[in-house]
Formats: C-alpha cells, sequence, structure tokens
C-alpha cells in the first residue's frame, strides 16, 4: 500500500462509524393524502375496512348455482342483471342465472361466476360450454386487504404505489416523521453564487448547488446558508448559526490540508471529529463528526468528490436520520469491462461509468469521459460508478469489475 494512503479509514469503516451513533428522528404530524407525497410513514398503517369490501365477480359473466347445472346442455334462462355498483336484488328462480358484470356484488347463493366467452347464447337463455368450479372467477371479500391487517410499515417513503393503495381503504391522513433539516454552506474566497460575473480566479459553486438539489430530491427541508468566505470568525458564526437550525450541517470544501482550510480546525473546536481522511477516489477529504445540537459532514471541494462522497455516505447517514427502514441502496451488480481503466491501488475508486447490456443480458460498462475530480460533465455521460476495490491495479478490456447504478439522485 502506498505511504500516502496507509493511515486512511475504507468507505466501508467510514459507514459503519457514521452510523453506529445514529438515532431516527421521532417528531411526527398528520397530513392529508394528498400533501403526504414522498413523506416517512411514522408508524405501521392498518387498513380500517376489508378489500374487496364484499364478494364481487372477477368477469362479464353469469352468476350460477351448482345444483342448477346437473343437465349438460339445457339452456338456462336469465332471471336479471347485476352492475358494478348496482346488486341485483330481485327473485333468483331455480333454473336460470343472473347476468353479472365485472365488480358486481356477486348474488347471494352464487357459488360461480362463468365468464360469457364460455356460453353460447339461445332465444331461451344460455348454454354453458365449459366445466365450471365452485368459487371459480369470484373475488371474495378480504381477499386482498383484511380489515385491521397492517398495509405498510413505519418508515416507508410514501409514493405512487403506497399512497393509491392508502386512497383505496378510504384513509385521508396519515401520520408522517417531520422532515429532516439539513443546513448547508460552501467555503472558500474563490467561490461565486451561481448568476453573478466571474472574476479572475473565481469559479461557481456547484457543489452546495448540486448537495441542494440532491437534499431536495431526498425530501429534506433544506437551509441553505450560502458562501462563507476563509475567515475565522465569519465561520465559526455560520457553524454556530447552522448547529442551531439544523439536524445535520453540510459544508463543502475545507476539510483538506490548505493553509486557509479552516472546516477542520472549527469542527475540532465547537464539536468532535471521528474521522477526517477516508481510502477513497474521489473523495479523500472527507469529515464526520458532532456539533452541540446537529451531525456534521465536511465534503470535498471538488465537485465530482462532493457528490460521490454524498451519494456513498451522506445519503445512508440522511436515510437512517430520516426514518427510512429501507436505505434506498443500489444493488452492486457484475459487468464485463469494455475498455481499459486506469488504477492506482492504494484507495477505493468510484469511476463514473456508462453500462449497457447486449442481446443475452450480459452488462457491459466503460468509463464515462475524464475521471479528475473537477471534471462535472463526466456524470452527464455516466449511468453508473464502476466501484474498483482499493488494492486494485488497472483494469484491462475483458475482465469483470463491479458497477453501481445511480439512484434516484442522480437518475435524471
Amino acid at each position: 500500500m502506498e505511504p500516502f494512503t496507509s493511515g486512511l479509514i475504507s468507505p466501508e469503516e467510514a459507514l459503519q462509524l457514521i452510523q453506529r451513533p445514529l438515532t431516527p428522528i421521532r417528531d411526527k404530524l398528520s397530513l392529508a393524502l394528498n400533501d403526504a407525497t414522498g413523506r416517512i410513514t411514522a408508524g405501521p398503517v392498518i387498513s380500517p375496512i376489508a378489500v374487496p369490501g364484499f364478494d364481487n365477480s372477477a368477469m362479464d359473466g353469469y352468476a350460477v348455482r351448482l345444483s342448477d347445472l346437473r343437465s349438460p346442455g339445457t339452456p338456462l334462462a336469465v332471471a336479471g342483471k347485476a352492475l358494478a355498483g348496482k346488486a341485483f336484488t330481485g327473485e333468483w328462480p331455480q333454473g336460470s342465472v343472473i347476468r353479472i358484470m365485472t365488480g358486481a356484488p356477486v348474488p347471494p347463493g352464487t357459488d360461480a361466476v362463468v365468464m360469457q366467452e364460455q356460453t353460447d347464447t339461445r332465444e331461451d337463455g344460455i348454454v354453458i360450454t365449459a366445466d365450471v368450479a365452485a368459487g371459480q372467477n369470484i373475488r371474495r371479500a378480504g381477499e386482498d386487504i383484511r380489515a385491521g391487517q397492517p398495509v405498510l410499515d413505519a418508515g416507508v417513503r410514501l409514493g405512487v404505489s403506497s399512497l393509491p393503495l392508502l386512497a383505496s381503504l378510504g384513509i385521508a391522513e396519515i401520520s408522517v416523521l417531520r422532515r429532516l433539516r439539513v443546513a448547508i454552506f460552501s467555503t472558500g474566497d474563490e467561490l461565486v453564487p451561481v448568476g453573478e460575473s466571474l472574476q479572475e480566479g473565481q469559479i461557481y459553486d456547484t457543489n452546495r448547488f448540486a448537495i441542494r438539489l440532491m437534499l431536495e430530491k431526498m425530501g429534506c427541508e433544506v437551509v441553505d446558508l450560502g458562501i462563507v468566505a476563509d475567515d475565522p470568525q465569519l465561520l465559526r458564526q455560520v457553524f454556530e448559526e447552522a448547529d442551531r437550525q439544523a439536524d445535520v450541517v453540510i459544508s463543502t470544501g475545507g476539510v483538506s490540508v490548505g493553509e486557509a482550510d479552516y472546516t477542520r480546525d472549527m469542527l475540532e473546536a465547537l464539536g468532535s471529529v471521528t474521522f477526517w481522511k477516508l481510502a477513497m477516489k474521489p473523495g479523500k477529504p472527507f469529515a464526520f463528526g458532532r456539533l452541540s445540537e446537529s451531525w456534521f459532514c465536511g465534503l470535498p471541494g471538488n465537485p465530482v468528490s462532493a457528490v460521490v462522497t454524498f451519494c456513498q455516505l451522506v445519503q445512508p447517514m440522511l436515510n437512517t436520520l430520516m426514518g427510512l427502514n429501507h436505505k434506498e441502496a443500489s444493488a452492486l451488480l457484475q459487468a464485463t469491462a469494455g475498455s481499459f481503466i486506469r488504477k492506482t491501488p492504494g484507495r477505493m475508486d468510484f469511476q463514473r461509468g456508462y453500462y449497457s447490456a447486449d442481446a443475452e443480458g450480459r452488462l457491459q460498462v466503460v468509463p464515462a469521459g475524464h475521471q479528475g475530480s473537477h471534471v462535472f460533465s463526466s456524470f452527464i455521460k455516466a449511468n453508473c460508478f464502476i466501484v474498483l476495490e482499493r488494492e486494485r491495479n488497472d483494469v484491462q478490456q475483458g475482465e469483470t469489475v463491479r458497477i453501481e447504478p445511480f439512484n434516484y439522485l442522480l437518475d435524471d
């Protein structure tokens, strides 16, 4: 292992150190279903009703009693009709059937529903042309969901699969956890907000812009404290303000070893530092610790490094704090390298890549452009991280590598 990487902790160890002391938020509130998209359930959700609420037909066809089917080929008179939302309520004579539509309540005494395609229509009724089994084509009350049955666990993010389910149960309001409050700011005299003119030696504040977008996608409440100059007094004021307002404080820049990198020193003065160097590329300078009232993550100043460390370390941390029981992690897949991939041993490498599948479903991946930590355009060309082990060397075309498809934060 290279000497300058020998004292660095792995991303896996860093994630364990981050997750170990975390406690999810507990504050909750009740929201109307229409306002609950993206929120996290505060507790299990119990169905107040059975679904279906009554026995109903799964087909357009005829409700029959098995006792009326003793003479195959004999026409059966149609005694009435059952429609969705309008049950059959008349007399049902022996030797007859009831015309029934999909979703209609089955008349009392029904043993089965015969689909209309298995009947012939005659002037004096219908003739059933197939065998009939008891219970066929009948949806039983409570077959999908029983009254009193849990339908969602605590810690579920509400969306297009869960909210319509709750609506179908007549649930108008849902108890959810409050949003996680995250304060963000960037450090550096060279940074300029997007929209202002650049002077010599200045760059746009890409990091804070990107981090804010990802936090908003996650459903966090963002407290944006802007750009902080390389001034210890100003930095301390912003740290203290962020700590008062938020559950988590995220800064970008100022955690490396430069002469004007004050963030690390300030964190040590106001709280405690768990670690601040990773065996990770991009993303070696990454600080994690605790302030008086909040957790702190110090992201690198390079834009690619900031986004990679956010995806690999900060997103899992925030998922835990916001109470998610499903951590929204992407699975690692096996793929074949479609080209040469440069890799130096010493740090786990998260290169931006583009993967695709051939006709047989086999995955192939190639690097997505230049891999420098300042080249943000590589994300536009990529759809995954190529995850290369810490001690791995250069990858030759045809070798097997692991890939991590981008999750929803980077999937436009």
